[in-house]
């Protein structure tokens, strides 16, 4: 028929499947780790199985063609980008929809000069001969260097709760370079000369993590970790902040509003020089218990309750140099327990324009020998410090008194010198104060220990027992710190410092009379972060101990007065 027209012709031809264009993700987001297990089977839904990889088209907001000046939406990165999105740093998974790796390599290198009372061993040997000093020339050269790479796998969507499991390692290789002009401190034999150097390797991290059960519809959660670990038991580390062997529960509670921490650590020795740890036993255990609540009576204050407990173990140690560190080589130097308990209040935080940071521990416990004392003490001390600050534009202006009590009896069967655990403060200039950056000996022992601020008269706060017969302290401090740019802050500070006790110095240094005025620490630095972030950091300082009369009844030379001592540091670090 000649109006016939073919079925086939009233067919449609079927369209091709929608085909998504496929624009690559936003920094370095290396391959997908995700096998597509879905087949697409028309145009109303296209498999996407990797979530996380959904790239964005090519735009050029401004029609510049990308100037680094100019600030984009968002910007592609690379491999060796840490700044920008990367893989290697866990912003996308590594394989499937939750596992996330992080690298992270940092470079650490300190260089410190500085000027600490040094003694001229003139009974054995000097370098200066004809000295009629028993302290001779304080100038010291050091420097260290950290290579640090750190690797965590860790399963979860961490932005948004907390992770399923967590697994790090961190590997450190350490050189250091010890250079003093007198004999006899780098090793106890004079032969050995003034100079040092050592390398060291430890597995300095190392830890499995776990979540133990969700305790809330907002992600309130139980955890617990177990390894080599770092922790810091209060805002500023008063009492212990350290990276050792330790089981630790910890979680959330009252959506975040809530944190606590159950840890007990398991300490190991620390290399001498390096202060890495090493696998041997240190022969002290310490048990710390905290709890947080934010937002507490004031909006951004919050308020800390703590329990620490410290055993440490009667031994013998001779450090990796030669010298005697536990216990301490002073009066009977026997091997002796100390059990020490602390019961902590502290907070942290604004109250309305003010900033607020403060803390008070009651320390209590048993020395069953102490060395000063040649007799078992009741330990009963306190500590107490407190930092008041006001912003004012670019400029935060500070005030803070710390008070560690001393013992004003040596014989009398009660310790009330304040001593701590393990702490590395964060108050007063922290790292830039001469009085809490350097270690000041006095006849066998520490006055004060590196990166503390007690005079506990222990040999080592690294590798000694704790010594609770000592002269305490008070330090009343001013300081600025100043945002100069974005980049690049300044510190500043003014450290007055006071024995609380001076009957326990008297006694050790046999001197009828010892002042309680130690001098006045005055400090400034630096801090630069030129990208702007913490892939480059300098921080650089310089400080001056001008001595009180205390200080120049422990140290002065036989006619005249103890020198001022100055000290300052460079460190810079770069990390991926």
């Amino acid at each position: 028929m000649p109006d016939f027209v073919p079925l086939s012709n009233f067919i449609e031809e079927p369209d091709e499947l929608l085909q998504w264009p496929v624009d690559p993700p936003l920094g370095y987001s290396g391959p997908t780790g995700i096998t597509p297990t879905e087949v697409q089977t028309d145009s109303h839904f296209v498999p996407f199985p990797d979530r996380w990889r959904s790239g964005f088209p090519n735009w050029d907001r401004y029609d510049k063609g990308h100037p680094a000046q100019d600030e984009y939406p968002y910007v592609t990165g690379s491999k060796w980008d840490p700044y920008h999105q990367n893989v290697l740093k866990g912003d996308y998974p590594i394989l499937g929809q939750h596992n996330f790796f992080i690298l992270t390599a940092t470079e650490n290198l300190l260089l410190e000069g500085r000027q600490v009372p040094t003694p001229t061993t003139p009974f054995e040997s000097t370098s200066h001969p004809g000295s009629e000093e028993f302290y001779g020339d304080p100038d010291q050269y050091f420097m260290s260097n950290n290579l640090v790479l750190s690797t965590e796998w860790n399963h979860g969507d961490a932005g948004f709760k907390p992770a399923d499991w967590r697994i790090k390692l961190t590997n450190i290789f350490n050189m250091n370079h010890l250079v003093a002009d007198e004999l006899g401190v780098v090793k106890p034999d004079v032969r050995s000369g003034t100079g040092r150097f050592r390398t060291d390797y430890a597995l300095e991290e190392w830890f499995l993590e776990s979540k133990l059960a969700d305790i809330g519809t907002d992600y309130d959660f139980v955890s617990a970790r177990g390894g080599s670990q770092f922790f810091a038991s209060d805002f500023r580390g008063f009492i212990f902040a350290d990276t050792n062997r330790a089981i630790r529960i910890f979680g959330t509670r009252f959506s975040n509003r809530d944190q606590f921490n159950i840890a007990y650590f398991d300490q190991t020795e620390k290399n001498t020089n390096s202060l890495l740890n090493t696998f041997a036993d240190r022969h002290q255990n310490t048990l710390i218990a905290n709890y947080y609540r934010q937002d507490f009576i004031w909006p951004g204050y919050t308020m800390q309750l703590s329990y620490h407990y410290n055993r440490d173990g009667p031994s013998m140690k001779f450090d990796d140099n030669g010298f005697l560190v536990r216990p301490d080589p002073v009066g009977v130097f026997a091997e002796h327990r100390v059990n020490s308990h602390y019961l902590g209040f502290a907070g942290d935080g604004h109250i309305n324009r003010f900033n607020i940071s403060h803390a008070f521990y009651w320390a209590l416990g048993h020395d069953d020998l102490n060395p000063l004392a040649g007799r078992p003490v009741d330990i009963n001390a306190q500590m107490a410090a407190v930092e008041l600050s006001y912003d004012r534009d670019w400029i935060r202006f500070r005030t803070s008194y710390f008070f560690a009590s001393g013992d004003d009896n040596i014989f009398d069967g009660q310790a009330t010198g304040f001593e701590t655990i393990f702490d590395n403060p964060n108050f007063a200039g922290g790292q830039f104060s001469y009085w809490q950056r350097q270690t000041i000996k006095l006849f066998g022992v520490n006055l004060t220990n590196r990166m503390s601020l007690v005079p506990d008269l222990r040999s080592s706060k690294f590798q000694g027992q704790q010594n609770f017969v000592n002269p305490g302290l008070h330090l009343y401090n001013v300081g600025m710190d100043a945002d100069l740019t974005p980049k690049l802050r300044s510190i500043t500070n003014v450290n007055f410092l006071w024995f609380d006790q001076t009957e326990v110095l008297e006694q050790y240094v046999f001197q009828e009379t010892v002042h309680s005025q130690i001098g006045v620490d005055l400090s400034t630095g630096i801090e630069y972060r030129p990208l702007l972030n913490n892939n480059i950091i300098f921080v650089g300082g310089i400080s001056m101990l001008i001595p009180g009369a205390g200080f120049n009844d422990l140290y002065a030379p036989i006619e005249g007065e103890a020198n001022t001592l100055v000290a300052g540091f460079a460190n810079l670090a770069l990390t991926y």
